[in-house]
């Protein structure tokens, strides 16, 4: 097996239980870190599929996206019921799971090596468009940031927004000054 199938194949074996951690665990931290963790796994395998703007976006989400819930975490008041689980449902979401876990087992077998270009008869790949016209199209003497500004222009420029909106809603519930208290400590309704 190639060696970079086998370190995807890892990664996803780790998402998967970390996911399970997540949802199995009764204390809400561990879980927040287990999400975390999923999250970094993710990261890693955009970076071995050559995705750095992917990694980079996925890592400053995923690092926003855990201090709000361990911020959330902490300072929420704890009300709740213990119940019992249904081993019929449990039992049916793993079978699920796993039925789903090989399907795409299945589906990885069926596609080309990674870094081996499709070959679609007479026609070049994107690739090939971007390496033989980029510097004539664009002007820019670097074919990555040619590509990324001006033929991928609104996908960087969504990546961007996700990453803005991301860190203003980090600060809007992290900050500590600016909420206005009553003498109980708790914020009025306005």
């Amino acid at each position: 097996m190639d060696p970079l199938m086998l370190m995807l194949l890892s990664l996803l074996a780790f998402m998967i239980v970390g996911s399970l951690i997540a949802a199995e665990t009764e204390d809400l931290l561990s879980a927040v870190v287990s999400v975390g963790a999923v999250g970094a796994g993710l990261a890693l395998i955009d970076l071995f599929l050559g995705a750095p703007d992917l990694a980079i976006t996925q890592v400053v989400v995923e690092v926003l996206s855990v201090a709000v819930l361990i911020r959330v975490v902490l300072t929420r008041k704890d009300e709740t019921h213990e119940t019992h689980k249904d081993t019929l449902a449990v039992g049916s979401v793993l079978l699920v799971l796993g039925v789903l876990l090989a399907l795409g087992a299945w589906a990885m077998t069926a596609l080309r090596p990674f870094g081996r270009p499709l070959l679609s008869g007479d026609r070049p790949g994107v690739a090939q468009q971007y390496l033989s016209g980029g510097l004539a199209d664009t002007g820019a003497a670097n074919y990555v940031m040619g590509i990324i500004l001006d033929y991928r222009a609104y996908d960087t420029l969504g990546e961007a927004t996700v990453i803005f909106a991301a860190v203003v809603g980090v600060y809007a519930i992290l900050r500590s000054k600016g909420r206005v208290r009553d003498g109980t400590g708790n914020e009025p309704d306005r």
